[in-house]
């Protein structure tokens, strides 16, 4: 996993829409919550993604972004945003392209380490969490991300 103070790699990828995103783009000038997950549809990731989507209010109010990353196809995450009516963007990374630049490929190759991190306009790491299995310390990581960005005016 990469740490706190690295400059996160840039990287393209297509969004649940098929459309190429820029994680360059996405900053768009302010501060981003950056997560990987396993896959759509578990119980886990579902929980993550719905704790996420009813933080989203508060996480936009402290000028802060959120994409998700796991390796589904664009279709699969099509599905699981408007099932679960998820405003933000979910990447599709079939090829573990950013999975392996940000170090949170599963053991031995198999699956996805479920990770977040809080990145600056500039890709610099902030803060990160990796918690595979206890999903409520990305929520909590979050809610401290939100909380210390409204502490000092966002």
């Amino acid at each position: 996993m990469l740490a706190i103070g690295e400059r996160a790699p840039d990287f393209a990828l297509p969004d649940q829409d098929g459309q190429e995103q820029r994680l360059s783009r996405l900053l768009n000038g302010q501060a981003l919550i950056l997560y990987f997950y396993p896959a759509d549809f578990t119980p886990g990731c579902t929980k993550e993604a719905c704790d996420l989507r009813d933080l989203h209010t508060q996480i936009l109010s402290a000028g802060l972004r959120v994409v998700g990353v796991s390796p589904q196809p664009p279709d699969s995450h099509h599905r699981f945003r408007d099932q679960h009516a998820l405003p933000f963007t979910l990447l599709s990374d079939v090829e573990k392209i950013a999975i392996k630049a940000f170090d949170v490929d599963g053991p031995f190759g198999i699956g996805v380490r479920r990770a977040t991190f809080l990145l600056d306009p500039q890709r610099q790491i902030i803060d990160a969490v990796l918690a595979d299995l206890r999903i409520s310390r990305h929520q909590e990581f979050v809610e401290r991300a939100i909380a210390a960005r409204e502490s000092r005016g966002a």
